[in-house]
């Protein structure tokens, strides 16, 4: 059946390439590349690269000789073998080989992504390139997990189609080779969306070691370490295994100290004491009275990256400055009221802010009786008043009522270190 009769038909370049290539019922190669040329709106494809075996040339068949497309087999007609022997042109585009794995770049020039998979559609017997796929589920498809992605997903179409459409792509630099030119977006990066941690963490947890470190390494640092807080404990030491060193020390920084501790109690403590070496001292010492439960202090599990604010700033000034000053910071749910020697004298839900009049200062909305935490409080007193009030952070003073940092709830709550009775 000639399947180029059917109009519309889509195709990922991942799922054809490696297809037995068919002429007059004799297998005589495999589909390693598509070549393209641009022009329109969105590229052509020109030829298909065929490899062959035991020595013999490739065949540059061109599009208009193949018969029917599929992932398994292509059908191509052609007289004779010998006419189509060849390299493609210098300036030749193939898909594979200039386009995968390729940075693609926004119109600032910054990194946005890796070029995964590319689309292809069939219109009137022409193939045409319609997107190319920046998503982790097309780098699963391409690796032949698209079943486990589709467990993951439960067939999600918002997830599964992270494309970008060809529209959006700059003209290819005519410089572009297997290892040169980058591709450039005419749009802006803050457009393209991402896969959230806990869907990335069940992404990694189906794959075996290397496909996982693989995808892993594709993240950016702070994408990495939210990613690495969600999986499961088992995978968590597979994983941290296979990373370079400086890469763990590096998203270990980037957590809170029981985020840490949590990471690092599933390592045997041979392999988790060169890692908090390389920690601050005064980080790691927090980390390792943790995993070794030598105190339950609750000083241990605090993090100083709160929101911290005068309490004659009015509500319109927080709101307007809060997406600055929340940003890298643990705690963003509630700003910690204090004065200018930092003393807590009040606290205010991020709920409260945005409801709040915008010419009110923050000292007339915010709540003045703050249940605290002292220093030598344990583990057990912040799981008493978490359960208690049901809050999301809970705060740590000094006997003078200074803040000196902030305990979220699940740094005590929800790890695999909570070593209560």
């Amino acid at each position: 059946m000639d399947n180029l009769n059917q109009k519309n038909k889509e195709y990922f370049l991942s799922e054809i390439l490696g297809s037995k290539v068919v002429s007059k019922g004799k297998r005589i190669g495999k589909l390693s590349d598509i070549v393209i040329k641009e022009g329109g709106k969105i590229p052509e494809v020109t030829h298909i690269y065929v490899t062959r075996s035991f020595g013999n040339p490739p065949l540059m068949i061109p599009w208009e000789k193949v018969a029917s497309l599929a992932t398994t087999e292509t059908v191509v007609d052609i007289e004779t073998i010998k006419q189509y022997a060849g390299e493609p042109e210098k300036e030749a585009i193939l898909l594979k080989d200039h386009i995968l794995d390729k940075k693609i770049l926004d119109t600032e020039g910054r990194e946005v992504e890796v070029v995964y998979d590319v689309k292809l559609v069939l219109r009137n017997n022409k193939l045409y390139v319609s997107d190319v796929d920046l998503s982790r589920y097309g780098l699963l498809r391409r690796i032949h997990l698209g079943s486990v992605a589709n467990f993951i997903y439960n067939l999600a179409a918002k997830i599964k189609n992270q494309t970008i459409s060809w529209t959006y792509i700059q003209p290819l630099p005519t410089q572009i080779g297997s290892f040169r030119g980058d591709v450039k977006l005419n749009i802006l990066k803050e457009k393209l969306s991402e896969i959230h941690p806990v869907d990335l963490a069940d992404i990694l947890e189906e794959l075996d070691s290397e496909q996982r470190t693989m995808l892993f390494n594709q993240l950016d640092t702070e994408k990495a370490s939210d990613t690495l807080e969600e999986i499961d404990p088992i995978v968590q030491r597979d994983l941290i295994s296979s990373l370079k060193k400086e890469k763990v020390v590096q998203l270990i920084n980037e957590m809170t100290p029981g985020q840490a501790a949590d990471i690092l109690a599933v390592l045997p403590y041979a392999d988790a004491k060169p890692l908090l070496r390389s920690l601050k001292q005064d980080n790691a010492r927090k980390i390792e009275a943790i995993i070794e439960k030598h105190e339950e202090r609750i000083l241990n599990y605090t993090t100083q990256k709160f929101l911290k604010i005068s309490p004659d700033t009015t509500a319109e000034q927080a709101q307007k400055e809060y997406h600055i000053r929340a940003k890298g910071l643990d705690v963003v749910m509630y700003l910690y009221i204090a004065d200018e020697n930092d003393k807590l004298i009040g606290v205010l839900d991020i709920k409260e802010l945005l409801q709040a009049n915008e010419n009110v200062a923050l000292k007339e909305v915010m709540i003045e009786n703050v249940i605290t935490l002292k220093p030598d409080s344990t583990m057990r007193d912040a799981e008493t008043i978490f359960d208690r009030y049901d809050f999301r952070a809970i705060p740590v003073t000094d006997e003078k009522g200074k803040i000196i940092g902030v305990v979220p709830y699940r740094d005590v709550m929800n790890l695999t270190h909570h070593f209560l009775e």
